[in-house]
């Protein structure tokens, strides 16, 4: 199982880089970061310190989206960066959430991330691709590499995810849910006439080492108001039961608004609705033996990447006991089955 670290852009950018470094120094292959260009700094400017700063980490946003950024831009720069670092770079990528949001705009259409889809991966990976009726490539690009994972929850992004994704990210860490989930977009591969292990799957949620859980719960609880907005979302367009598990929507019953201006922090007023069991269930809180055997069950499931949201009060020591204890002992657990 890979490990990622998921940071937001919080100035200065130094501490967003220095935490990229300490998660590469620790074990950690992936640096993910948030892409809400108004509420965090810009996301890209960023990853061309780290990568300077890094030795071997894949860079990338968790999630950007079709609607805030120009396609070819976004193609653009993964290439550019791609050709300076050697290839380090990854895009997750999904309908829209906050970058789109707090300027009251609505998340793309499946349509749209289909094709948005298309042309970033085409183009990002040196092809050539028709856009808008033109033929493009970029000229200077050669042996750019760049996978694409969407984020998905819905029942038509998990469709789209198994027709198309490289691979595919679940923000929330329920064992149960997960499986159905996967499931799902595996279902999708399939029927698509792709190979559904071919897919790889990432679990993103708040991680956090420690053993007062009424504290961890409350720096982590912003996590399912996060993802209660898009559940709201599938509850509005399909009903409360059938198109995706109960158990994700009925805890947003007594959701009553957002506020994004406090999207993604600790401590967030507007997620005072998420119960303690969904706190639980949706992050990986605890010892790290609490954290080792929660990771177990969801690589049994076939998930190939951990991606740990770092927005609390215990960034160093949780990246610490990640690198000391639970990644050395998730490699030992892999090594000893094969």
């Amino acid at each position: 199982m890979d490990f990622g670290a998921v940071l937001q852009t919080n100035p200065p950018a130094s501490r967003t880089i220095q935490l990229a470094k300490l998660a590469e120094n620790h074990g950690f292959t992936h640096v993910w970061t948030f892409d809400s260009h108004l509420l965090w700094q810009e996301p890209y400017v960023i990853y061309s310190q780290i990568l300077a700063e890094t030795r071997k980490v894949k860079v990338g946003p968790f999630v950007t989206n079709p609607a805030t950024r120009d396609w070819t831009v976004t193609a653009s720069i993964f290439a550019t960066l791609n050709e300076m670092y050697g290839n380090r770079t990854i895009c997750g990528i999904g309908r829209g959430d906050s970058a789109v949001r707090v300027t009251n705009g609505k998340p793309t259409t499946i349509a749209e991330l289909r094709e948005a889809i298309h042309v970033i991966r085409e183009l990002a990976n040196s092809r050539p691709v028709e856009y808008h009726g033109s033929q493009l490539q970029f000229p200077w690009s050669h042996g750019s590499e760049l996978d694409i994972w969407v984020a998905a929850y819905g029942p038509m992004a998990l469709k789209l995810t198994g027709e198309v994704g490289d691979g595919f990210i679940l923000q929330l860490a329920d064992v149960d849910i997960a499986a159905w989930m996967i499931q799902h977009v595996r279902d999708a591969a399939e029927a698509a006439g792709r190979d559904p292990m071919s897919i790889k799957f990432c679990v993103a949620a708040p991680m956090y080492i420690g053993d007062d859980w009424e504290h961890m719960r409350e720096q982590c609880r912003w996590f399912g108001g996060m993802v209660g907005n898009h559940i709201a979302d599938i509850v509005a367009k399909y009903g409360a039961h059938g198109a995706v598990p109960d158990a994700l929507t009925d805890y947003i019953k007594a959701r009553e608004g957002y506020d994004y201006n406090e999207h993604g922090r600790a401590g967030n007023v507007h997620t005072s609705f998420v119960p303690d069991e969904i706190v639980d269930r949706f992050c990986v809180l605890g010892t790290a033996e609490q954290h080792i055997e929660k990771l177990e069950q969801l690589k049994a499931l076939g998930v190939d990447q951990f991606a740990g949201y770092l927005q609390h009060d215990n960034k160093e020591e949780t990246l610490r006991v990640y690198g000391e204890t639970v990644i050395p002992a998730l490699s030992e657990h892999l090594t000893a089955k094969a």
